[in-house]
C-alpha cells in the first residue's frame, strides 16, 4: 500500500510539471489597443487653475483720521470668522484700543491743565483791569479837584493861579496816559485770553476727535452680507493679530456673491492664444458635478513672476455667467479657455502618432500609414490627410510595428500641405502638443483618450 501511494504521488508531480511546461511556459502575448478615427467639432483650449472672487464688493473700513492722532497702525483684536454671514449693523470686528486710550488719557490731562490755565488767566486779567479802572476813577476825581482849585484861585496871585493850572494840566495828562494804558492793557488781556482760549479749544477738539475715533474701534457691518477677510500684500488673510494700516484701513470686505469672477494666471507660452471675449468652461473643485460657463473679460498686458519659480505668467479675469449659492470666494476653479473651435475635423489621440526619419505616421492593420497632422489640444490631434473617418488605428501597436511596410502619401498631397504657413502653425501649437517621438510614446492607460478605446477591440491579441 505504501509503494502504491508513492507511485500516485510521483504521477501527480509529473502531470503538474508537464502542464507547467506546455501551458505556463509560453511567452506572454503582446497586448494591442485599437481606436477609431473621430470626426466633428474639435476644440483647442488652455486649461488653468483659478480662484473665485466677487466681481463687486464693499469694503468694511476701520477708524478714519487715525493720522490726525498720530497712529499709523492698529491691531485687529477680535473679528468674526471668515465667511460669516452678518446682517446690517451687526458686530464685525474690534481693534486694539491700548495706544489710543493712552493718548486719550494724556490729552485729558492736558485739557484739564489748559482749563486751569484759562481760569487763572481770566482771574488775573479781571483783577488787573479792575485795578486799572479804579485808578482811572481816582484820576478823574483828582482832575475834578484841580478844576475846583483853579476856579477858587482866580482871586489869587498870578503865580498861585499858574501853579494850579500846571497841577490841572498834570492831572489831565495823567488821566489821558492812564486811559491809553488801560486800552493797551485791555487789548493785551484780550489777546492773552484768546491765546489761552485757542489752546483750550484745540485741546478740546483733539480730545473730542480721539474720543470719536475710539468709538470707531468697534466695527459693524454697513449692510448684510458675508464677511471675507482682506488679504495682505503677501496674500495671507488678515485675521486676529493682523495690522491695519492708516493708509489702507480696510478690515474686511462684503462681496456681492451674485456676480463672481475667476482670477487665473496663464503662462507666457499660451498667453498669445487667450483673447478677451473667449468662451470658458468652468468647474469648481469642491463641487465637481457642477459646471458653469464664463467669458474672458480682461487679459494683463504685463507679465509677472510666480513665487518660488522662474515662470512668467499673465493675469486673466474670467466672468462667470451663472449664479449658484454654492459659489464662495477663494474656491478653486478649473478654467478651460476655448481658444479655437474647428467645426469639422478628423482627429485621433496624440498617442497614436509616431515619427521616423521626419515622416509622421500611424499604425493601421499590418502597415504604417503616413499622415499630415494639424492643430492639437491636450489629448488629440487633427489629421489633415492620410486617414478617413471611422478608420481603425492602433493606440498601442503590436510589437515590431517599426518593421511594418510604410504607405506614403502622394507627392501632390504632401506638397499641398507643405506650402502652408509654418510660422503661423508653430505659434498656434503648444510645445506639449508636438508630435511624440518613438521613445516618448505613452501607454494605453496614459491620457484621457487612452481609456476611451473602442469596445471589443481592447482585448489582447497575438503578434
Amino acid at each position: 500500500m505504501r509503494k502504491q501511494l508513492y507511485i500516485v504521488i510521483a504521477i501527480v508531480i509529473v502531470v503538474i510539471i508537464a502542464l507547467w511546461y506546455f501551458l505556463g511556459g509560453e511567452s506572454p502575448v503582446g497586448e494591442t489597443i485599437e481606436v477609431e478615427v473621430q470626426s466633428g467639432e474639435f476644440k483647442i483650449a488652455v486649461t488653468t487653475t483659478g480662484e473665485l472672487e466677487a466681481k463687486n464688493s464693499e469694503d468694511i473700513y476701520g477708524p478714519s483720521n487715525l493720522r490726525n492722532v498720530r497712529i499709523w497702525q492698529v491691531k485687529i483684536e477680535d473679528i468674526v470668522p471668515d465667511g460669516t454671514v452678518v446682517d446690517s449693523g451687526e458686530f464685525v470686528a474690534s481693534l486694539d484700543r491700548t495706544e489710543l486710550a493712552n493718548k486719550l488719557k494724556d490729552q485729558e490731562l492736558e485739557l484739564e491743565q489748559l482749563e486751569t490755565q484759562y481760569t487763572k488767566t481770566q482771574l488775573d486779567t479781571s483783577l488787573e483791569l479792575r485795578s486799572l479802572r479804579d485808578e482811572l476813577i481816582n484820576l478823574e476825581y483828582a482832575l475834578e479837584e484841580k478844576k475846583i482849585e483853579l476856579d477858587q484861585s482866580k482871586y489869587e496871585p498870578p503865580a498861585t493861579i499858574r501853579q494850579v493850572e500846571i497841577d490841572l494840566e498834570r492831572a489831565q495828562r495823567n488821566l489821558d496816559q492812564s486811559l491809553k494804558n488801560y486800552k493797551l492793557k485791555l487789548e493785551k488781556a484780550e489777546a492773552n485770553m484768546q491765546e489761552v482760549s485757542a489752546k483750550l479749544a484745540k485741546a478740546q477738539r483733539q480730545y473730542d476727535d480721539m474720543a470719536d475715533i475710539l468709538s470707531q474701534f468697534t466695527i459693524f457691518a454697513p449692510k448684510a452680507g458675508m464677511v471675507i477677510y482682506k488679504r495682505g500684500w503677501d496674500g495671507k488673510k488678515q485675521g486676529v493679530g493682523s495690522q491695519v494700516s492708516t493708509w489702507d484701513n480696510v478690515v474686511a470686505t462684503l462681496p456681492n456673491l451674485t456676480k463672481m469672477i475667476s482670477k487665473t494666471y496663464v503662462n507666457e507660452i499660451d498667453i498669445s492664444k487667450v483673447k478677451v471675449g473667449q468662451r470658458v468652461e468652468i468647474g469648481i473643485d469642491a463641487f465637481p458635478e457642477k459646471q458653469f460657463t464664463g467669458e474672458v473679460t480682461e487679459v494683463a498686458n504685463i507679465g509677472e513672476q510666480m513665487k518660488n519659480t522662474n515662470a512668467k505668467v499673465f493675469e486673466v479675469l474670467i466672468e462667470v455667467n451663472e449664479f449658484d449659492s454654492v459659489m464662495r470666494p477663494a474656491m478653486t476653479t478649473k478654467n478651460v479657455i476655448i481658444t479655437d473651435v474647428i467645426e469639422d475635423a478628423l482627429f485621433v489621440p496624440i498617442e497614436c502618432i509616431h515619427t521616423s526619419d521626419s515622416v509622421t505616421y500611424v499604425v493601421k492593420g499590418n502597415s504604417r500609414r503616413q499622415v499630415i497632422v494639424g492643430k492639437s489640444n491636450e489629448n488629440e490631434i487633427i489629421i489633415k490627410a492620410g486617414l478617413d473617418n471611422e478608420d481603425d488605428i492602433y493606440l498601442l501597436p503590436p510589437e515590431g510595428f517599426e518593421d511594418f511596410r510604410l504607405v506614403e502619401l502622394d507627392d501632390e498631397i504632401v506638397t499641398k500641405f507643405s506650402k502652408e504657413d509654418i510660422t503661423k502653425k508653430s505659434q498656434e501649437l503648444k510645445p506639449a502638443d508636438s508630435v511624440p517621438s518613438e521613445n516618448m510614446k505613452k501607454g494605453p492607460g496614459d491620457g484621457k483618450r487612452g481609456r476611451e478605446f473602442k469596445k471589443g477591440k481592447g482585448k489582447p491579441q497575438g503578434k
